[in-house]
């Protein structure tokens, strides 16, 4: 009984209400960790074709890397341990750029698709232009 009455009601450490950036950064993780699934399931269905396995394999590693990404902010938030805090920006740079890569690739791919389609449209054209001319 005598424990009781000894034990201190009034802590050093009261509650603190979490500030906006302690919330922001929470939904953050959360964020990241939703984006990092979606990314690796995109990746997995992209990877049922031989084709889209070329770009299905990227997005799993991305995914990959921001699950990763978003272990390590969670670890900080837990701890306040810097080394995981920048393991974490490591983790979403390599995510940044093998993004990068892959938007570059597809501009270069968009660009072949529209160069391709104008060079198989003007020579339809202008053969259906002289089938009408000649067959009239």
């Amino acid at each position: 009984m005598d424990q009781i009455d000894n034990i201190n009601l009034e802590s050093a450490d009261s509650f603190k209400p979490p500030t906006y950036f302690q919330m922001t950064f929470a939904q953050m993780i959360r964020d990241i960790k939703f984006v990092g699934m979606f990314v690796i399931i995109m990746g997995a269905i992209n990877c049922l074709s031989i084709i889209g396995a070329i770009i299905g394999i990227p997005y799993i590693f991305i995914g990959l890397r921001m699950r990763e990404s978003a272990d390590q902010f969670e670890i900080f938030k837990m701890n306040n341990d810097a080394r995981a805090m920048r393991a974490g920006f490591e983790f979403q740079a390599k995510y940044f750029r093998i993004i990068k890569i892959l938007i570059i690739i597809m501009i270069v791919f968009m660009v072949l698709g529209i160069i391709l389609f104008f060079a198989l449209l003007i020579p339809m054209i202008s053969a259906m232009y002289n089938f009408q001319q000649y067959g009239s």
